[in-house]
């Protein structure tokens, strides 16, 4: 993923537009605008997480019109993100209706590469930031389009595509509260280690979200059995915990913060954003640390609940040849999963320790064969389900 940041007047980052990185060679020419929204959506919230991507700042992020006419639901909240109106939107009275109800719920509105006579410009009373390319844009009517902008005063300018001393001072001279271009800063690429959710259990995810009554417990299952797809959920959840004074200890707590409209948008995004695919060798090595450690939970008085997660996530992370430490602060997790992951400290300590010992083949004091072949068959039966639901 891409980001670039968006600088005031002093030169401070006080946003980040986010963009697509990657390929649409498979994907349909008239869906490709919709592939990149979705996939930096899934990446910025669930792969990277938007703290770690802009810590307190403003997101910029194009939508098309899918999303701008509520189509495709928004599965995040307007705290943190700016919502840009792409120039290839064709204005008319359901995307006006769209925006309106957008900038009513809080979100706040960007036009993106405005040209006057566009039509664009009914949007301005419902406007946060205007953005003029001063590269390939018509300068010439200029004047006409600041002073326009000038009668709204809820509206900045965002000042974009600048590359010379020139279009720099442009900027300066017509007092553009915002600047953007390869004249400040190129883009950053964003890179993170991650595993893709089964397009499988993603398809019966949604399926199971969309009955007329969803059965919390059976979208629980489903998230708990793949693994990646719990980390995404518990990356949203951290989006919204900020408003929350307990940290996430289960996967059920996760699904319950995010709440069930958010997880159905979620899982629709990524079905759209079907790039990856995670090797079912993988998912089961992974699936079953995480049930031996929910087995022998019990053994050391501690919660089987956070015993899964606390499995998960150091399974993932040793399939990623990464710390698990750095994974923490993606997540808002209970702090008793937090010491386990950080120095194997506490009751989910002593259960990872006790894991990583018997993967290790240092069997120790504890006999845990019985336990691993119930984890296999556990895991092996949850991932062929996934197959059969799909079918």
């Amino acid at each position: 993923m891409g980001r670039q940041p968006i600088f005031d007047v002093q030169g401070d980052v006080i946003a980040y537009e986010l963009l697509f990185r990657g390929s649409v060679d498979a994907v349909a020419a008239g869906r490709q605008d919709t592939f990149a929204t979705s996939t930096v959506m899934v990446n910025a919230f669930t792969e990277f997480g938007i703290r770690e991507v802009a810590g307190d700042r403003l997101c910029f992020i194009n939508l098309t019109r899918e999303f701008l006419i509520g189509e495709i639901a928004l599965p995040f909240g307007p705290e943190q993100v700016v919502l840009e109106v792409l120039e290839t939107v064709r204005m008319d009275d359901e995307v006006v209706a769209g925006v309106t109800a957008l900038a009513e719920a809080g979100y706040r509105i960007a036009l993106d590469d405005f040209v006057w006579g566009s039509g664009h410009e009914v949007l301005f009373s419902l406007a946060s930031y205007v953005k003029l390319d001063l590269l390939d844009g018509d300068l010439s009517r200029l004047d006409e389009v600041v002073a326009a902008c000038r009668q709204y005063p809820n509206i900045k300018i965002v000042a974009e595509r600048l590359e010379t001393e020139e279009q720099l001072a442009i900027a300066e001279r017509y007092g553009m509260e915002l600047r953007q271009g390869y004249a400040l800063s190129h883009p950053q690429v964003l890179t993170v280690a991650s595993l893709s959710p089964s397009r499988l259990r993603r398809l019966e995810l949604v399926g199971a979200l969309s009955a007329e009554e969803p059965d919390v417990q059976k979208i629980v299952s489903i998230i708990a059995s793949d693994p990646p797809l719990s980390l995404r959920v518990l990356r949203a959840s951290n989006s919204v915990a900020a408003g929350h004074q307990n940290r996430v200890s289960s996967v059920r707590q996760a699904v319950v913060m995010v709440g069930l409209p958010s997880i159905r948008q979620w899982a629709l995004l990524m079905v759209l954003d079907d790039a990856g695919t995670t090797s079912e060798e993988h998912m089961l090595g992974v699936l079953t640390r995480a049930r031996l450690c929910e087995n022998i939970s019990t053994w050391f008085g501690a919660s089987s609940d956070g015993a899964f997660m606390a499995g998960v996530i150091s399974g993932v992370a040793q399939l990623l040849q990464i710390d698990p430490i750095s994974m923490i602060e993606q997540f808002p997790l209970a702090p008793a999963i937090v010491a386990a992951l950080t120095d194997g400290s506490g009751r989910l300590g002593r259960v990872l320790r006790a894991v990583d010992s018997y993967e290790k083949g240092e069997f120790g004091t504890f006999d845990l064969a019985g336990q691993y072949m119930d984890a296999v068959r556990w895991s092996t039966l949850a991932l062929s389900h996934s197959k059969l639901a799909a079918v």
